[in-house]
């Protein structure tokens, strides 16, 4: 009899103890999964911005990892550089009033080319010939794999006088190093190593 009493205590203290494992597994599991959705949640919430609306109203907006942003940033940083550095007006005030703006988004490989052609009177001709002169960027070969970013743009100008209108092809290339972003840098880029591949005569339309 007490054999069988004492197998019985055996066997209870064996299920107590599988039942006990249960719990710690199951209260372990629980929790786990707890802090892991209590982790997501916060998560999203970071993502969540709420912008005043004319002092008003809320307005929530999703925001994003910036990193998945900077290919795009780059290429409007690069495209802004062409645009200010390549369109002329026969103004000098507006002329130095974009090289400066260009200035900010490049190192001083860019400048070189604005001391050769203003020494040459490039732009003294541009303002005395009325010639108007624009660019538009139409691809460029950006390389994300490595950094500094390397970017090569194919271009277009169009140089426009009096009489003809002339299409040139513009092709350069540029490192892209990350720097501080501010009111003339909105994009936190600095092209290095500005470089002019090709800048030639494609055809002249009279006027």
């Amino acid at each position: 009899m007490e054999f069988k009493s004492l197998k019985n205590i055996e066997s209870s203290f064996r299920q107590i103890r599988l039942f006990s494992i249960v719990f710690l597994a199951s209260c372990t599991l629980l929790t786990g999964f707890s802090v892991w959705k209590s982790y997501r949640f916060a998560e999203a919430q970071r993502e969540k911005i709420y912008v005043l609306d004319e002092g008003k109203s809320l307005i929530m907006a999703l925001s994003q990892d910036a990193a998945r942003n900077r290919p795009v940033e780059a290429r409007e940083h690069v495209r802004r550089l062409h645009e200010l550095f390549f369109t002329l007006a026969p103004d000098k005030a507006a002329i130095e009033s974009n090289i400066n703006r260009a200035m900010y988004l490049a190192d001083k490989s860019l400048y070189g080319y604005y001391r050769d052609w203003n020494e040459k009177g490039f732009y003294n001709r541009l303002i005395s010939g009325n010639v108007n002169q624009t660019v538009v960027v139409d691809s460029m070969s950006c390389d994300f794999d490595s950094y500094p970013y390397r970017v090569t743009t194919y271009a277009r100008q169009m140089i426009i006088r009096g009489s003809n209108i002339t299409e040139r092809s513009l092709v350069t290339r540029c490192r892209l190093q990350s720097t501080v972003r501010s009111d003339n840098n909105p994009q936190g880029f600095l092209a290095e190593h500005f470089e002019i591949l090709e800048n030639r005569d494609l055809r002249t339309v009279e006027r």
